[in-house]
């Protein structure tokens, strides 16, 4: 049974603390094999930049982190399923344990604000045990497993808003072949 840290997220760009988180849970959490997972349709609508533009920039950020790491398709597999209407994470971490994976969840901390608007929070917890990786400005709730790191101040939010207003200082904060891939499908323009 293949252990499975499954990172899933918007991905709307990678940037290196994704990056820096993947590798970290890698080299010290008890699994084989860390997945990319881009959300196929955000649950609470946020607009996202095409799945497939959205997988080709993770499959970009995976290639420097080595051959235990990949990008997962698995939620355009549940969203091609009849009466999809968005990702839960629920649905995503039932479809992979079906196929024999042992699931720990990684997300970060600032995430776990949001815990009560998830669908079944408590379930996708039990199935996928959490890996928790520190964000500055976030504190952990109590009983809170953390990872012991926490990961520089980037944003996909702040990158795209960068990216938007054409300024140079996004060098740094996204993977050189994912700024590249951006430029070349002219992403997160006005």
């Amino acid at each position: 049974m293949t252990r499975v840290a499954l990172f899933g997220g918007s991905f709307n760009p990678p940037h290196v603390a994704h990056q820096l988180s993947a590798l970290y849970v890698l080299e010290t959490q008890p699994v084989d094999e860390l997945w990319f997972v881009p959300t196929y349709a955000h649950p609470f609508g946020k607009p996202l930049v095409a799945y497939e533009h959205r997988i080709a920039m993770c499959e970009l950020a995976a290639v420097p982190l080595g051959l235990r790491v990949c990008v997962s398709r698995a939620e355009a597999e549940l969203a091609a399923r009849p009466g999809f209407v968005a990702s839960h994470t629920l649905d995503l971490v039932d479809y992979l344990a079906a196929q024999g994976h042992q699931l720990r969840l990684v997300i970060g901390a600032d995430i776990l604000g949001d815990a009560a608007k998830w669908h079944r929070w408590d379930d996708v917890v039990a199935r996928a045990p959490l890996i928790v990786v520190g964000r500055a400005g976030y504190p952990l709730p109590p009983g809170s497993i953390a990872t012991g790191l926490t990961m520089p101040e980037i944003s996909a939010t702040h990158v795209r808003d960068l990216l938007a207003h054409g300024e140079s200082a996004v060098t740094g904060l996204v993977p050189r072949d994912v700024l590249r891939y951006i430029a070349q499908h002219h992403l997160y323009q006005p």
